[in-house]
């Protein structure tokens, strides 16, 4: 006879190992949360968040508009009332909505109604896009502290959740891009352009202005 009572211990053993990864695997798989938000150039909010610990990632698009499955040229052309926008994946257990909106206004210029830095109109105005009372009432103590600081009116608005359009794959991970793309330097990486973009625009230089050493992403 097989001296079954001797196999209990390994038997014991292999359900807890399969226990605990089962358990990993739940902890691994907790979902993600998102934040909808614009900040003027999409390219630039995409750079600057991704480098957040706690944010999978961030996805370029357009929402608030009417237009379905709008293109680039039609958002930035006016008319669609669509804003060049971003939705920012994130892991709550390490980093917070609050958190999150806190960063944003300190990234953008709050106190501009007409775009951001170089880029003007509708397009590039800035926005919180709240999908539920717990977040709507989230972005606006976040827009009060923000203007608690400055001393100046924010009038970027919270806005109800619309449908989210991703961006053409040509705008995702731009700013990390080495794929060519011809300018007015001639051939160079998508990287190379994005850098030179940014500079020229003055979003840093702005934002250091408004934010001093608060503003978090600055020469992002």
């Amino acid at each position: 006879m097989f001296p079954v009572p001797s196999l209990k211990p390994t038997l014991m053993a292999v359900l807890i190992t399969l226990g605990l990864i089962a358990q990993s695997g739940q902890t691994r798989a907790a979902p993600l949360e998102v934040l909808t938000v614009a900040g003027g150039c999409f390219w630039c909010v995409e750079a600057d968040f991704e480098k957040v610990k706690g944010v999978d990632e961030v996805i370029s698009g357009y929402t608030g508009g009417t237009r379905a499955n709008p293109t680039y040229k039609q958002v930035t052309g006016g008319g669609t009332g669509h804003y060049e926008a971003v939705q920012i994946r994130y892991d709550p257990a390490q980093v917070s909505r609050a958190q999150l909106l806190d960063l944003f206004f300190r990234s953008v210029d709050p106190t501009d109604a007409g775009g951001q830095f170089c880029d003007r109109g509708e397009s590039y105005r800035t926005a919180i896009f709240a999908g539920d009372a717990k977040a709507r009432a989230e972005a606006e103590a976040a827009k009060a502290a923000a203007e608690a600081q400055l001393g100046r009116d924010v009038v970027t608005p919270v806005l109800d959740a619309a449908p989210f359009y991703e961006a053409e794959e040509f705008h995702q991970d731009y700013y990390k891009s080495q794929a060519s793309t011809l300018t007015r330097f001639g051939y160079i990486s998508r990287a190379d352009a994005y850098k030179r973009y940014r500079q020229a625009c003055g979003r840093d230089d702005r934002v250091r202005a408004l934010w001093g050493a608060d503003a978090p992403f600055v020469g992002g």
